[in-house]
């Protein structure tokens, strides 16, 4: 079977390395996009087998993309590559509906696999991701959740990118009221109170890289 996938990753040079490793390996790379709203476009639009998402992309994270992307095309399988272990990122993945979690350190040797792996109906986890994690999700079980909600997210995510309140509100066409309405509920419940320390938390938590 000739999988066909849209890459999504942010470095151009990134992108071509994987992407010449996928093609030797009989994967059809039918699609790239360098941040996380293009990729949701364009699984919507090509309608891959498996997506392979960065998780640091800019306007729209990977985890964010893949919410995004699975609520338009439910059968889709994804992938997320991130350097992140911490059992928080990888609940937030799982809880969105992600098939794969692979770690950039191991990306070239696990990739081709997860792929066809999550092709298939199953889920791949990098050695190093906890499995118990992915089980305490599946199950119900209690594990610490983003106090944020997706769009509250994408907020931050603009803000530490250093858009303007109208820039944000432009690129996910709302108001710029409503901008600013997400902004004060992002601050009241993380309570932070300058946009130096959401920035300083977004980084923390993967949603903008340096």
């Amino acid at each position: 079977m000739n999988l066909r996938v849209v890459l999504a990753d942010d470095h151009a040079l990134v992108r071509e390395g994987i992407k010449a490793t996928l093609e030797a390996n009989g994967l059809s790379v039918i699609g790239e996009a360098s941040d996380g709203r293009d990729a949701v476009r364009l699984t919507r639009e090509l309608r891959p087998d498996v997506a392979v998402f960065d998780i640091g992309m800019p306007g729209l994270n990977g985890v964010d993309a893949a919410r995004a992307a699975l609520k338009e095309s439910p059968r889709l399988k994804i992938v997320l590559v991130t350097v992140h272990t911490e059992d928080e990122y990888v609940a937030e993945a799982i809880r969105a509906g992600v098939s794969g979690y692979v770690l950039k350190k191991q990306a070239t040797a696990d990739l081709v696999r997860a792929i066809q792996e999550v092709s298939q109906g199953n889920t791949y986890l990098s050695p190093g991701v906890s499995r118990a994690v992915v089980d305490a999700v599946r199950s119900g079980s209690q594990l610490p959740a983003d106090p944020l909600t997706s769009r509250e997210r994408q907020v931050l995510q603009l803000i530490a990118e250093g858009n303007t309140t109208k820039q944000a509100a432009s690129t996910l066409g709302i108001s710029v009221k409503t901008v600013e309405t997400h902004r004060s509920r992002i601050m009241d419940k993380l309570q932070i109170r300058d946009t130096a320390g959401l920035i300083r938390y977004a980084l923390r938590r993967g949603l903008v890289t340096l």
